[in-house]
C-alpha cells in the first residue's frame, strides 16, 4: 500500500458490512484512522444480534490499522453527533466522511406502506444528512479559526438512484435525493475546504444479493475475477477520501468491477423556443419533435 490516507482521519457509516467493510478496511490500509459505525440492523433495519462495527474495528486493529467502533444511530441528531464526536475524542481530528449506512424495505408502489417509505428515507437520506450537518459544522469551525481542512465527503447513491428500479420506489428516491444533496454540499462548502462527491456502487451485499442474485453470485471458477466484491469499489473511495483528489467535487461516479464512470446528469438537451405561448396542442406536437431528437432514456432496473 501507498499510505495515500495517512495521517487522516475517516468515519464510515454502515461499515459492518458489505461495501462499508470493505471501504473501512481500504481506508485503514493505506494508514487512515477509522470510525467504523454500524447499528447492527438486519436487513429490513430491524433490531440486529452482536456488534458488526467493533468486529471490523477489532480486524483492522488485528492487521496493525487504528480504528474505533461506533454503534450510534447517525439517522438522529444525537446519533450524529456522537459520530463526529468520537473522531475528535478518540484521534482528535476528522478529514473524511464516507456515507455509506441502509437497508432495505422493497414493495411495489401500490403495497408501499407510509412506515416502509418512511424508515428507507429515514436511514438513507437523513442518515447522510445528519453526519454530514455535523462534519461540516467542525470544519466550518477550523476554517474560521484559520485551520482551513482538506476535508472529504464521500456519498452514496444508486443506478436505482440515477435511473429508478421497480420495486424500490423508496430506495429509488432515497437514492435520487443523495445526489441532490451531494451537489449542494459541494456547492456550499468548498469555501470551507471540504470536497463532497458521490458514488453509484454496484457489488454484491446484503441488499443487492437478493434482488439481483444471479448478477451478484460470485464467480464458480477458482481463481477468476470476482467482479461483483465489494472490495472492488472501494479504491475510488479511498482515493475521493484522500488529500490526493483535490479539485474533485460535486461529482457522482459509477462504480462497478473494474469500471470507473464519470456520470454527467441532467443537462439541457432539445429546445423550442416560440417566444410566446403555446397552445396546449402546439405543445404536444413540438415536444413530440423534440422527443424524436433527444437520446433515449435508459431502461428502468429491473424493467423487462
Amino acid at each position: 500500500m501507498t499510505g495515500l490516507c495517512a495521517g487522516r482521519v475517516a468515519v464510515v457509516t454502515g461499515a459492518g458490512r458489505g461495501l462499508g467493510r470493505a471501504h473501512a478496511l481500504a481506508l485503514a490500509a493505506e494508514g487512515a484512522e477509522v470510525v467504523v459505525n454500524d447499528l447492527g440492523v438486519a436487513l429490513d433495519g430491524a433490531a440486529g444480534q452482536g456488534s458488526p462495527a467493533q468486529e471490523v474495528a477489532d480486524e483492522i486493529r488485528a492487521l496493525g490499522g487504528e480504528a474505533v467502533a461506533h454503534g450510534g444511530d447517525i439517522a438522529t441528531t444525537d446519533g450524529a453527533a456522537s459520530l463526529v464526536a468520537t473522531a475528535l475524542d478518540t484521534y482528535g481530528r476528522l478529514d473524511a466522511l464516507v456515507n455509506n449506512a441502509g437497508f432495505l424495505r422493497d414493495r411495489m408502489l401500490i403495497n408501499l406502506d407510509e412506515d416502509d417509505w418512511d424508515a428507507v428515507l429515514r436511514v438513507h437520506l437523513k442518515g447522510h444528512f445528519l453526519p454530514l450537518r455535523h462534519a461540516a459544522a467542525h470544519w466550518r469551525a477550523e476554517a474560521k479559526a484559520g485551520r482551513a481542512p482538506a476535508a472529504r465527503v464521500v456519498s452514496t447513491s444508486s443506478g436505482a438512484g440515477l435511473l429508478g428500479s421497480v420495486g424500490q420506489g423508496n430506495y429509488s428516491a432515497a437514492k435520487a435525493g443523495i445526489v441532490g444533496l451531494t451537489l449542494v454540499a459541494a456547492a456550499e462548502l468548498g469555501r470551507y475546504g471540504v470536497q463532497v462527491n458521490a458514488i453509484a456502487p454496484a457489488a454484491r451485499t446484503r441488499m443487492t444479493e437478493g434482488t439481483f442474485p444471479e448478477t451478484m453470485a460470485a464467480p464458480d471458477q477458482a481463481g477468476a475475477f470476482d467482479a461483483m466484491a465489494p472490495e472492488n469499489v472501494s479504491p475510488l473511495v479511498v482515493w475521493l477520501a484522500s488529500a490526493d483528489s483535490a479539485g474533485v467535487t460535486g461529482r457522482v461516479f459509477e462504480a462497478e468491477a473494474g469500471r470507473i464512470t464519470v456520470m454527467e446528469g441532467w443537462r439541457p438537451g432539445p429546445t423550442a423556443d416560440k417566444g410566446a405561448r403555446w397552445t396546449p396542442a402546439e405543445a404536444g406536437e413540438v415536444t413530440r419533435k423534440l422527443l424524436a431528437a433527444a437520446d433515449p432514456p435508459r431502461p428502468v432496473y429491473g424493467a423487462s
